[in-house]
């Protein structure tokens, strides 16, 4: 119900009034869609587990919204944000994982501007692109192996 409510009460009018925006709010929309359905779980009497079955969601949702920012935002500010937001919800559901005892799913790379596929010339055609790997949204839904460490704030 409520993510219906998201779809239709949030981002409905602005798709219309916005046309050139319309790509990233269908894909913010459905990532905010997504993580509210993902978040009704049903209790399992275990206060520890039943937190994390809605945070890990949760988390995923923020890197799924900046992943659309990424795609579509231009603000480099915006765009450095968005990066770290990835990350960092990416170390905390990879430490909430490993609180409760889970195994942790295959490092992603780090979030990097992504790339608009292009027609390559016959050389480049057969050689990876290791320097700006591309996002997919399957490459970033998983968390790192293990969580980096933070710098202290100041």
């Amino acid at each position: 119900m409520a993510a219906q409510q998201i779809n239709q009460t949030h981002h409905h009018a602005d798709a219309n009034a916005f046309p050139q925006e319309a790509p990233f709010l269908a894909e913010n929309t459905a990532a905010m869609n997504k993580m509210m359905t993902d978040m009704d779980v049903k209790p399992t009497g275990d206060v520890d587990a039943d937190f994390v079955a809605m945070m890990i969601p949760h988390h995923q949702g923020a890197i799924d919204m900046a992943l659309a920012v990424l795609r579509y935002g231009k603000n480099e500010q915006i765009r450095r944000i968005a990066q770290e937001i990835i990350v960092e919800q990416q170390q905390e559901i990879a430490a909430m994982r490993l609180a409760m005892g889970q195994p942790l799913p295959p490092s992603a790379p780090a979030p990097t501007q992504p790339e608009i596929p292009t027609v390559m010339n016959p050389a480049q055609a057969g050689a990876p692109n290791h320097d700006h790997p591309a996002l997919s949204h399957s490459s970033m839904s998983t968390p790192p192996a293990t969580p980096m460490k933070q710098e202290p704030q100041q």
